[in-house]
């Protein structure tokens, strides 16, 4: 699952992404006692100038992806090819070059936000730790223009994150990733804490700053009708294992994995006729603990058409068509 798409060149690769978090035991002496398999063994590539989704159930491994990308978490093994270079082996000071050209837009608009500092200090602030427009002034007038690029008036440069609503502070975020004038955005659950009418004014203002910026995007996220609008290609994870990469609308129209037609089967249908009348069969069972996964094909405890060799074999990601791979043996 490592092509990228056909007209954009190569900016970020992943090649066997793990993420394990150690569960301990013990005060003075702690005692490893297991292991949290949040990412195990991920593959994917993003395409310079594209968008693409991860979705998946909450769990399943794709804010800790992003997460690693971003290198505030260190990951357990793999390798994070951005513009070919590994940053998995990155020191704190090649990080902070690096910072420049990822930035994150984070789930909840105001957690995230410092309720002591002003709009306009917030904005200013990477601009200082990095070095750009060291003259107050001009940090003042990129504060502003950043404001109105994203949607908002440059007079609420003088407000707290407390003063605003919901919308206007992930407009903030948004601004504040673009401070650094970044080349790739992880947008982790961007849009899910805001109101459906707010969702699809960010997801369009984020839509307009990709063209005019030329920017990246890796948009996490669990609104499949908003993923299928924004992005180009979509990958579905699965406890920590990516089942199915594709271009969005193949995905959508034709999905081949059993968990991808499982996921999209539980779409609500907004006709309550439809709704009422449809044959949908959710996917059996429950979503296995990460601290001890299945072994073999990790969905094959709730699969419909698996068979005795899922249990115990781990099935490698294959290209069924072009550019769309699905990690499943069974699958034809």
């Amino acid at each position: 699952m490592t092509s990228p798409t056909a007209d954009a060149s190569k900016l970020l690769e992943v090649r066997g992404l793990r993420m394990h978090f150690p569960i301990t035991e013990g005060v003075m002496t702690r005692r490893k006692i297991g292991e949290v398999k949040a990412v195990d063994g991920v593959d994917f590539t993003i395409g310079r100038g594209e968008t693409m989704g991860l979705v998946g159930e909450s769990g399943c491994g794709k804010t800790t992806t992003g997460r690693c990308i971003l290198r505030l978490e260190q990951p357990t093994a793999g390798e994070i090819l951005y513009d070919g270079v590994d940053i998995t082996r990155m020191a704190r000071k090649e990080l902070l070059a690096l910072r420049r050209r990822i930035q994150v837009v984070f789930q909840d608009p105001y957690s995230s936000l410092n309720p002591r500092m002003k709009v306009g200090d917030i904005l200013a602030e990477p601009m200082k730790v990095h070095g750009i427009e060291r003259d107050a002034t001009s940090r003042a007038a990129r504060v502003r223009e950043l404001l109105d690029v994203c949607g908002l008036n440059p007079r609420f440069a003088d407000r707290y994150p407390h003063e605003m609503s919901g919308g206007q502070r992930q407009r903030v975020g948004i601004a504040r990733a673009l401070a650094l004038e970044p080349e790739f955005i992880v947008c982790d659950e961007a849009v899910s804490a805001l109101d459906v009418s707010i969702q699809a004014q960010i997801v369009n203002l984020l839509e307009d700053l990709r063209d005019s910026f030329g920017l990246t995007y890796l948009f996490i996220a669990h609104d499949l009708s908003i993923v299928r609008h924004l992005c180009q290609r979509v990958a579905v994870m699965y406890l920590g294992r990516i089942v199915e990469l594709a271009d969005a609308d193949a995905l959508f129209d034709d999905p081949m994995h059993p968990y991808t037609q499982a996921l999209l089967a539980a779409v609500p249908v907004p006709d309550p006729t439809v709704e009422a009348n449809r044959a949908f069969s959710p996917a059996k069972g429950e979503v296995p603990s990460p601290i001890n996964p299945p072994s073999g094909c990790v969905f094959h405890p709730r699969c419909p058409i698996a068979v005795e060799s899922c249990r115990h074999t781990r099935p490698e990601p294959r290209e069924l068509r072009p550019g769309h791979w699905v990690t499943c043996s069974e699958v034809r």
